[in-house]
């Protein structure tokens, strides 16, 4: 039983630490199976067009899970009641799949041929491609809702699903840094550096497709 001191400091006896572990690993683990399910699709399509097509438009797929402290945090932010079931129903990010594509084409297309396929549930969809942050953020992000068969019956799990290009990843992992260096509160001066980086990546993005329709005749690469 949990005991509180003097001093307001809960503590908690090994036997509660262990089954708070074994709690929330089994909480994490239908999220890990709908990772797994979301990375073989993908690794499907990127192997198809490997031997099939002339052209493959992934460039490198990375996920995660969040961790425990990360997941606290977002709790308190949105002021979820902690608990398993209002997590659940109030964070959709817990399981994460990162897609780095060529270019913004590629990043469209492959959120078609994956929310296309039978099995898959569309939940929300966030395009800031179309419609960047004011930062100069961009990525297509999409909660999808895949099916895991545990062997106490089907589990339909969330998974946010992130596509961009290697230039957008590169600027979204350089803001990851600064914001992480700065504990969020970045002078003004370098805020306005990175939208300016965003707005270059930007254009680069378009620069490269262009040489790339070029190298290509102009021709739409078949899927």
């Amino acid at each position: 039983m949990a005991v509180i001191s003097d001093e307001g400091t809960m503590t908690f006896s090994p036997q509660e630490l262990r089954s708070m572990r074994d709690e929330f690993q089994h909480f994490l683990l239908p999220y890990e199976f709908g990772l797994r399910e979301i990375e073989t699709k993908l690794a499907i399509l990127r192997d198809e067009f490997q031997h099939m097509h002339d052209y493959n438009p992934i460039e490198h797929v990375s996920s995660r899970l969040k961790s425990a402290d990360s997941l606290v945090e977002k709790v308190e932010r949105k002021g979820i009641e902690p608990g398993f079931e209002a997590i659940r129903a109030g964070i959709t990010d817990i399981a994460g799949v990162r897609v780095t594509c060529s270019f913004v084409k590629d990043a469209y297309r492959l959120f078609d041929l994956l929310t296309q396929q039978d099995d898959i549930t569309i939940r929300r969809v966030k395009d800031y491609i179309a419609e960047p942050k004011a930062n100069g953020y961009k990525s297509l992000h999409v909660v999808v809702d895949v099916p895991v068969f545990l062997s106490s019956g089907r589990v339909d799990v969330p998974v946010e699903v992130q596509f961009r290009t290697i230039a957008m990843d590169f600027w979204a992992s350089l803001e990851h840094k600064i914001y992480y260096k700065f504990d969020s509160k970045v002078p003004d001066r370098l805020l306005a550096e990175l939208k300016d980086a965003a707005d270059t990546a930007a254009d680069l993005d378009t620069r490269m497709e262009r040489l790339h329709r070029e190298l290509h005749g102009g021709r739409v690469i078949a899927v």
